[in-house]
């Protein structure tokens, strides 16, 4: 009884190591696995607390609710006005989850060298850290940046192509010593009120009452959970 004991154990820890090792380097949601030693370890803790699965479900949330990319001029780092309005609203949504930690990826098209574009990857990466830090974002929660350079082209395609000349941000994991991290109650940061969703919405006509909310004025939900 305890060979057979034994060998669960063995076949349970083996199964734990296959799924770290599936947590790859994909576009969305890469940023929870870890590199170096102990990435199997950090990540089946995270399995087994329950963190990794909420990242995800975090990291999905996300970017279903605000653009999570910012698109580039060829060879050029600088943000535009229209990446600007994207950060503005991405750092709106990240200000509502204190507890939650983001990393951003740069990307290069595949015009110039791997080198180079490696480089021009981690520029556009910290152009958008450096802006997100001015907007209230703590740069303690804004992750080192990553570079893949050219070697992940959404559209493969040896010439300029816009869409690859993209900078990505992601969830990355929750702040320790938040309290409730401590406490292991991600499902409250997860599904905390968004404050868009409870924000006015004007009609279609563009005309607004007193409050500016295109209706009659009441209320019509409960007010965001902000913390």
């Amino acid at each position: 009884m305890a060979a057979g004991r034994h060998m669960r154990m063995i076949l349970i820890g083996a199964g734990l190591l296959a799924l770290a090792g599936c947590v790859g380097e994909g576009e969305v949601g890469s940023s929870m696995s870890q590199s170096g030693f102990g990435q199997a370890t950090a990540t089946n803790i995270g399995i087994e607390t329950g963190q990794l699965s909420y990242a995800v479900d975090l990291s999905r949330r996300f970017a279903s609710e605000v653009p999570n990319t910012v698109n580039f001029e060829f060879d050029s780092a600088t943000l535009d006005e229209g990446a600007r309005v994207t950060l503005r609203k991405q750092a709106d949504w990240i200000r509502q989850f204190p507890e939650v930690r983001f990393r951003v990826f740069g990307y290069t098209d595949e015009v110039g060298s791997e080198a180079y574009n490696k480089g021009l990857g981690m520029r556009r990466a910290q152009a958008v850290v450096a802006f997100l830090s001015t907007q209230g974002i703590s740069r303690a929660r804004l992750e080192a940046v990553v570079s893949y350079g050219k070697t992940q082209p959404l559209i493969d395609v040896p010439t300029p192509e816009r869409r690859n000349r993209r900078a990505l941000t992601d969830v990355s994991g929750f702040v320790k010593g938040s309290p409730l991290v401590l406490d292991g109650k991600y499902a409250d940061i997860i599904y905390r009120s968004y404050v868009e969703s409870a924000a006015p919405k004007k009609d279609s006509g563009g005309s607004s009452g007193s409050s500016g909310s295109g209706g009659s004025g009441s209320s019509t939900g409960p007010a965001p959970i902000v913390k």
